[in-house]
């Protein structure tokens, strides 16, 4: 299931605070995705690291005066009379790395909604994520009890629900517009590689790098984090996207401007004018866009309406969208 359709599906099953697992490749976005419906929903959220966890971490039986026992509970669990807010979501992160002991617990939080008989309050709701076994992220089988208490959801990555979320995040612009150039590598996940491309590691290990080290050690840099491959080709678009025409003197003078052929160059450019577009100049902008291939007009455009929303209010973008209705469509 795609992220965008996943978020509200997740939204939905929440007013009926239905246990769900989500199961994806590694760096697919499956935590952000559960904090991120907290957020947009306003309600409590906790994060459990399941691999870092031990059974005594769920709570230690304690003799008590009256010689009964009685066990501690976690400061992260939301029991009734607790302060934490009676709504929310409890998020098992890579729960397919917890042992069968640990999951034993969980599968009973998930039927009982209580922990060692003290119980859950009513407005939260249980999501577990994890990795497949044949990712060999250290995924364990998950108990076929505790799989059956969940509604279970494969997270699939999708270049465009990916794109529109780096936009709202203020993810570099030369990655957005690598990754318009070459989908295929935004996820390309290999168990026998020691890095790999995936929608975390462009955010955290370039995006996030990008004007941090030096040119000289970009290549590397990127290396570490999406692997050899992804990063030579990276490093040759960023080479282009920093070759590109003035971008200011490219927009005051639209129809003089050069137009490039190849389509890296293309994805560059598009990705470069949504950024520097404004109010005040998104007519002279969308002149020189009306001069490259429809598909990367299009693709220029989105981008600079998510940046800045007023372009949409303006008599150019609605001339615009009525011209490109067929391709839009």
């Amino acid at each position: 299931m795609r992220a965008k359709l996943l978020k509200q599906t997740l939204k939905d099953l929440f007013k009926i605070k239905r246990t769900v697992a989500i199961e994806g490749k590694p760096g697919g976005g499956k935590t952000t995705i559960c904090r991120e419906v907290a957020d947009e929903m306003g309600v409590g959220f906790i994060e459990v690291h399941m691999p870092t966890m031990l059974v005594e971490d769920f709570g230690i039986p304690m003799p008590q005066p009256d010689g009964t026992i009685k066990h501690t509970l976690p400061h992260y669990y939301p029991a009734v009379g607790s302060d934490y807010p009676e709504t929310g979501i409890m998020c098992f992160d890579d729960m397919n790395q917890a042992n069968a002991d640990l999951q034993k617990v969980v599968a009973n939080m998930c039927q009982a909604r209580n922990l060692h008989g003290v119980p859950m309050k009513e407005g939260w709701q249980i999501v577990s994520t994890g990795n497949k076994v044949s990712d060999r992220a250290g995924a364990n089988r998950i108990l076929s009890h505790l799989r059956n208490r969940h509604t279970v959801y494969d997270l699939e990555t999708h270049v465009d629900d990916w794109v529109a979320w780096a936009i709202d995040h203020d993810v570099k612009p030369e990655v957005i517009s690598f990754i318009k150039f070459r989908t295929d590598l935004l996820h390309d996940f290999d168990p026998q590689r020691e890095s790999n491309p995936t929608p975390r590691s462009w955010i955290e290990g370039v995006s996030n790098a990008i004007g941090v080290v030096s040119p000289e050690a970009e290549y590397e840099t990127f290396k570490g984090a999406v692997g050899e491959g992804a990063s030579a080709e990276f490093v040759g678009f960023v080479k282009i996207f920093r070759n590109l025409p003035d971008m200011e003197q490219l927009i005051k003078k639209p129809l003089e401007a050069i137009v490039p052929s190849d389509p890296a160059t293309l994805y560059a450019i598009s990705g470069s004018l949504a950024t520097y577009s404004t109010v005040d100049n998104f007519k002279n902008v969308l002149t020189y866009l009306d001069r490259i291939p429809p598909e990367f007009s299009v693709l220029s455009v989105s981008y600079a309406v998510k940046k800045n929303t007023d372009l949409m209010n303006t008599p150019e973008f609605t001339k615009w969208a009525v011209d490109k209705t067929n391709i839009i469509i």
